[in-house]
C-alpha cells in the first residue's frame, strides 16, 4: 500500500466536527443527545404524504439544475409573504442541497481565492470551515454576551482591499441571536459603502421568540442587488435528511450559483421537491406558529433546569440552541466540560470552542433541544446531578 499523503492541501485543516464526535461519544455512553441537531420530530403529514405521491408517480428524472417550476414559484411565493422579498422564480431562484449546498455555490460562484469575508463569533462551523476549503478567508468579529452586541467599528477595523462579502446568520447558531433591524441596517450601509456582497443563513427564520422580528438582509434599502439569501426547509419541517434549500439573489449572482448548482449537484432530489412544493401550498401559519410554540417551551423547559442546576444558560431569542456558561466547574476547557456532564448526567453538549476562532468559547457548552418534549424532559431531569 502507498504511504503517500492523498489528502489534498486545502482540506487539511479540516478535523472531524465535534458535533459528530460528542455524537459518537454519546452513543457510546447511552446518553441522551443535545448535541447535533438532527431534529428527529415528526414531520408534517402532507409532506410526507405528498412526497410519497410524488414517488408513486414516478418523478424520477433529473429536474431543472435551479429546481422543478412548481417549487420554485412556491417558494418565491414564500419569500414575498413571509420575507417580504419579491423575486423573479425564472432567474433569481436556486434550489440547492440544503441550506449548505447553497453557501457552497456562493463561495464557488462568486468568490477568489484570497477573498475575506466577515464572519460573526460565535459562528457555525460549517460557514468557517467552508469558506477556508474555497480559499477563502474568514474575518471574525466578536459579539458579547449576554446579548451577543457586535461593536459597529469593528467592521471598518477588519476591513481591508481583499473584503468581498459580510454573511450573517440570524436567528443564530449556536448564539440563537436575532440580528435586530438597527443591526442589519448598520451591515447594510456597511456593505453599500464599500461595494461589497451580503450573505445571509436564515434556516432558523421561522424560529424567533418573545416578540423578536425575523428581517431579512435583502428588505432593507439597496441591499437586494448584494444580498445572497441562504434557506431551506430542514428545520422547518423536520426534514434535515432530504437536503432540500434555496438561494434567492438578483439575476447577475444567482446565475453564476446555478452555475455551480449545476456542476456540483446536477439538481436537488426531484421527487422531494415536488411533494416539499405541493405541501407548501396546503401547510398555513398555523404550523409555523405551533412549532415556533413546541420550540420555545423546550427552550424555556430546559433553561429552567440549567438554572436550576447552577448553571447559566444564554437565553437564545430564536433557533433552537441554548449556549450555557459552566465556568463553575473550573475545566476552563470546553470540550472537558461536555464530557464532564455526558459522563455526570448522560446529557451530550458541544463544546462552545467548536464556535469560536478565539478563546470566548472555553467555557461554554451549546445544547439542542430540537427534540421531543419527553426527551428533553427527561435530559432537563439528568442535568440536575449538578445542584
Amino acid at each position: 500500500m502507498s504511504t503517500q499523503d492523498f489528502r489534498s492541501e486545502r482540506i487539511g485543516f479540516l478535523q472531524q466536527s465535534e458535533i459528530r464526535a460528542m455524537t459518537r461519544e454519546c452513543n457510546r455512553l447511552g446518553g441522551i443527545n443535545l448535541g447535533q441537531g438532527v431534529c428527529p420530530l415528526p414531520s408534517p403529514p402532507e409532506l410526507l404524504e405528498a412526497a410519497a405521491q410524488a414517488v408513486r408517480e414516478d418523478l424520477s428524472t433529473y429536474s431543472r439544475f435551479d429546481g422543478v417550476d412548481e417549487l420554485r414559484h412556491a417558494v418565491a411565493r414564500k419569500l414575498k409573504r413571509y420575507n417580504k422579498i419579491e423575486v423573479d422564480p425564472e432567474t433569481e431562484l436556486v434550489t440547492t442541497i440544503g441550506s449548505a449546498g447553497a453557501f457552497i455555490c456562493a463561495l464557488q460562484g462568486l468568490f477568489n481565492p484570497g477573498d475575506e469575508i466577515i464572519v460573526f463569533e460565535p459562528f457555525y462551523g460549517y460557514h468557517v470551515n467552508a469558506i477556508r476549503v474555497a480559499g477563502c478567508v474568514p474575518k471574525v468579529i466578536t459579539m458579547k454576551a449576554p446579548d451577543w452586541s457586535f461593536d459597529p467599528e469593528d467592521l471598518e477595523r477588519l476591513r481591508t482591499d481583499r473584503t468581498r462579502a459580510v454573511l450573517v446568520n440570524t436567528p443564530g447558531n449556536p448564539s440563537g441571536k436575532v440580528f435586530s433591524r438597527d443591526e442589519l441596517g448598520v451591515i447594510a450601509d456597511f456593505c453599500k459603502t464599500h461595494d461589497l456582497l451580503g450573505i445571509t443563513d436564515e434556516i432558523y427564520e421561522y424560529l424567533v421568540y418573545d416578540g423578536q422580528e425575523h428581517v431579512s438582509l435583502a428588505t432593507l434599502p439597496g441591499m437586494f442587488e448584494r444580498t445572497i439569501t441562504m434557506s431551506g426547509f430542514s428545520k422547518t419541517f423536520a426534514i434535515t435528511g432530504w437536503r432540500l434549500g434555496y438561494v434567492a439573489a438578483p439575476a447577475h449572482l444567482a446565475g453564476p450559483m446555478g452555475l455551480v448548482n449545476d456542476l456540483f449537484y446536477i439538481c436537488a432530489p426531484t421527487p422531494l421537491q415536488h411533494g416539499l412544493a405541493r405541501a407548501l401550498e396546503v401547510i398555513g401559519d398555523d404550523y409555523f406558529d405551533e412549532i415556533r410554540k413546541k420550540y420555545k417551551a423546550n427552550r424555556d423547559l430546559f433553561c429552567d433546569a440549567l438554572v436550576e442546576a447552577g448553571l447559566t444558560p444564554h437565553v437564545p431569542e430564536g433557533s433552537y440552541y441554548i449556549l450555557t456558561d459552566v465556568t463553575r466547574f473550573g475545566l476552563n476547557d470546553a470540550r472537558a466540560s461536555a464530557m464532564h456532564i455526558l459522563e455526570k448526567a448522560g446529557v451530550a453538549s458541544v463544546a462552545g470552542s467548536a464556535f469560536f476562532a478565539s478563546d470566548g468559547g472555553r467555557n461554554l457548552v451549546r445544547f439542542c433541544v430540537a427534540q421531543p418534549r419527553e426527551v428533553v424532559e427527561q435530559a432537563a431531569e439528568r442535568i440536575q446531578v449538578f445542584k
